[in-house]
């Protein structure tokens, strides 16, 4: 067994996949990759719209006035 065989056989020990059919873990998986994609697009989203604040070293969660 490869490297990456190796690690999709962990993986689907770990979370369990090894009991389903075929396709339920192909339905998990895209399941889980859309779940990531919108993770990644909102935090990616939450820093580019905060980016300047906090090079600043501002407060990002009250955006347009600074705490004192």
């Amino acid at each position: 067994m490869n490297w990456i065989g190796r690690k999709i056989h962990i993986y689907n020990v770990t979370v369990g996949l090894y009991m389903l059919d075929w396709w339920e873990r192909y339905l998990f998986n895209i399941l889980m990759l859309c779940l990531l994609w919108y993770i990644l697009r909102y935090v990616l989203g939450f820093f580019q719209s905060n980016l300047k604040t906090i090079l600043q070293g501002g407060n990002y969660l009250v955006q347009g006035r600074k705490l004192q």
